[in-house]
């Protein structure tokens, strides 16, 4: 998913008595974000935006609010949470619109054009973001509200809000002295711009290495439609008649998992986590030091040991340790289960007469044969029962057995690729509750990967429900040929996981925009999308939705026991690399001194520390972890187990009521879906459950114990 960029980016402007200029900067124009997004939709006019629009739309929406934020500063009324703290919410409409397009685009159409506005804008709205957070004047106003907040009248949701933003401004720096400020707003600035160095250099070396294959035996296991994809993309590269691989997951991935050529998987996966790593004016080596390192002095300037602890101070877990915890706990299931997944692929190399051992460009390759050996899993086979379309219809029958809500395609809505798709959303009685576009194939303008996103949250402003326009991100293989996009089964948990994310956007019913929706805890978030996936295989939900492309018949009874069967196979690498990557975000972020050393011998360190098999890398080796280096996701990967305690002891209420129970659906869309960050976690799903998690239903799903 896709983290809110910038806390600030509120929607519309400074109000009550405060706003007392009368002036408006604002003035028409050609540039489609100087207005309301027109009727009858309210979707972005994407018919109409250009690259050139949005560097004239920052500027003037960092005007307009730095003058709503001036009238608020000086407001002669005294503080109250509606001229300070709402008005600010409310500040910064035009700004809003423009970063809620851009910073999407930035993911999903970035060019040399973009990258380049978002290098010359970046570090203009960090000094905006700064100017705001270190207002000494602003943040007097914010403090006496804050201080009289116990005696006061507000909601469980204004408390949250106001003490979000009191919050923010001892975090961003208030308290430091003169030469502590500016030293900490160069260090946001130089990071602003690091960040953004860090996600270019990967999507060029990503899209930017070539494996061509001209000899058709060297494709010997490949299926169909993956060879057919690598043929367009050579004919598109002026290589007619050859096979092109990229570094793109649909395209290295099935190459590495049905390839027969042991010497072409090695050169393909050694590229794929080398990348970034290969000394060139891509390498990200020299810009993690310098991020890790900034982070660091950030940290300490606000009077923390490590960025783990500032980063953690706010989240479910608190401290780096009660992560480390959680993680090193799962590690003592996952690691024995990993090395007798790789003894019975050793075994499996060997009764084929193998003379060598495994390695890590091996293991997608024989775990698929042994699936298919063990339980007559063929993911290929299976694959005919998953097009994309019926996967996406069985996404939104669920939703509408959940909770009511319905999804009709707007043929003319204005997109931003013509392979976009827009849903209107509705709920049971018809009436309106947001949008969603889908995106759910690659290009090189796409960064890998899978995110959700919003174009405009949920709010209320002024009386009115601003209901939220959102979006799913995907880099699922294409059609080829007369086949549609057909998804493997980790993609169509993907898919569910994702739309789990776009829900919690869409169902969301709060009043302020900063703590609407997916405005949470980084390892709360997690919580709509993973109980999501749990649907999707249920036996009773693929009846529903899992239908053969070409004949339409439904699955079988056979196919479905076999993905159920199979659900726990290889749980113990897909645990391990995933626990490897969050232990290494987690050691990265918790260094208490400048690093100056190798970051190959530091990632090396760290896993030989918890003892990481060799056949086993991290799921995202340092030089390409875009969630950490270039998300929102620092110090918090390991979010997504922490979320997974909450998703697995979740979906028991729903296993104990019926998975369609519409009792137990109501509870957890009134507790967890619609109300956001609006309230404390811990005690909103308590509210939902009863109970505290319990952790053990995580360790049974993965297979890890017996219920």
């Amino acid at each position: 998913m896709k983290a809110k960029l910038i806390f600030l980016i509120m929607v519309m402007m400074a109000h009550l008595s405060c706003n007392q200029s009368g002036k408006s900067i604002q003035t028409a124009g050609d540039n489609p974000f100087f207005s309301e997004y027109p009727l009858p939709h309210r979707l972005p006019p994407f018919d109409r935006i250009r690259t050139e629009h949005y560097k004239p739309a920052f500027l003037r929406g960092m005007d307009e609010q730095s003058v709503e934020i001036d009238n608020i500063t000086h407001c002669s009324a005294p503080p109250s949470f509606e001229n300070t703290i709402v008005a600010m919410e409310e500040s910064g409409a035009l700004f809003k619109r423009v970063a809620g397009v851009f910073y999407a685009m930035t993911g999903v159409m970035s060019d040399s054009t973009i990258q380049a506005i978002e290098s010359e804008i970046s570090p203009l709205v960090t000094e905006h973001d700064d100017n705001i957070f270190m207002n000494v004047k602003l943040f007097a106003r914010i403090k006496v509200v804050y201080d009289a907040s116990e005696s006061g009248n507000l909601t469980t949701e204004q408390r949250m809000l106001l003490r979000k933003y009191y919050r923010a401004f001892i975090r961003s720096g208030i308290l430091l002295k003169a030469d502590q400020k500016a030293r900490l707003r160069e260090i946001n600035r130089e990071l602003s711009l690091l960040t953004i160095k860090f996600g270019d250099n990967l999507l060029a070396e990503t899209y930017g290495y070539r494996m061509v294959i001209d000899r058709k035996e060297d494709l010997s296991g490949l299926p169909d439609d993956a060879i057919d994809q690598a043929a367009v993309a050579a004919r598109e590269a002026g290589l007619a008649g050859k096979w092109l691989f990229t570094l793109s997951k649909p395209s290295w991935e099935p190459f590495l998992r049905y390839a027969d050529n042991r010497a072409l998987r090695e050169t393909l996966y050694k590229a794929m986590y080398n990348r970034c790593n290969n000394d060139n004016e891509y390498d990200n080596k020299e810009i993690i030091r310098k991020i890790v390192n900034l982070r660091l002095e950030k940290a300490n300037l606000l009077g923390y040991d490590t960025h783990a602890q500032y980063r953690l101070e706010e989240s479910m877990a608190k401290t780096p340790t009660a992560a480390f915890k959680l993680l090193t706990d799962i590690w003592k299931y996952a690691l024995p289960q990993s090395i007798r997944e790789r003894d019975e692929l050793q075994g499996l190399i060997d009764s084929e007469g193998g003379q060598f051992r495994l390695r890590a460009w091996d293991w997608f390759y024989y775990a698929e044969k042994f699936r298919l050996s063990k339980y007559a899993f063929d993911e290929l086979g299976i694959r005919a029962w998953f097009p994309v379309e019926g996967v996406l219809g069985g996404a939104f029958e669920v939703a509408n057995r959940l909770y009511g809500i319905s999804f009709r395609e707007i043929a003319d809505a204005p997109v931003y690729h013509e392979e976009v798709k827009v849903y209107d959303v509705t709920d049971v009685s018809g009436a309106h509750i947001g949008y969603i576009y889908f995106d759910y194939f690659p290009r090189p303008s796409k960064r890998n990967g899978a995110w959700m996103g919003n174009f405009t949250d949920q709010a209320v402003i002024g009386g009115l429900d601003i209901r939220p326009v959102v979006y799913n991100v995907g880099n699922f293989a294409p059609p080829s040929g007369n086949s549609p996009s057909l998804l493997t089964v980790d993609q169509v948990e993907t898919l569910f996981h994702e739309f789990g994310h776009a829900l919690h956007g869409l169902l969301s019913s709060c009043h302020y925009e900063s703590v609407s929706g997916t405005s949470v805890y980084r390892d709360f978030v997690e919580l709509p999308s993973q109980i999501y996936e749990h649907w999707a295989f249920h036996p009773e939900v693929l009846k529903l939705y899992a239908k053969h492309y070409l004949t339409g018949s439904t699955i079988p009874d056979s196919l479905v026991g076999k993905i159920n069967t199979a659900a726990t196979f290889n749980r113990g690498f897909a645990t391990s690399e995933l626990i490897a990557a969050a232990i290494l975000d987690l050691k990265w972020h918790s260094l208490e001194a400048p690093f100056e050393g190798s970051i190959g011998a530091f990632e090396e360190a760290a896993m030989n520390q918890i003892g990481l098999i060799g056949e086993i890398i991290p799921r995202y080796r340092s030089t390409y972890f875009s969630h950490i280096f270039d998300g929102g996701y620092s110090a918090g990967y390991y979010s997504y187990l922490w979320s997974e305690v909450l998703d697995a002891d979740a979906f028991k209420a729903f296993e104990e009521n019926g998975i369609f129970d519409r009792a137990t659906a109501d509870l957890f869309m009134e507790n967890i879906l619609s109300r956001g960050g609006s309230d404390d976690p811990e005690r909103l799903y308590i509210k939902f459950r009863g109970k505290a998690p319990d952790p053990k239903h995580l360790l049974v799903n993965r297979g890890f114990i017996n219920d």
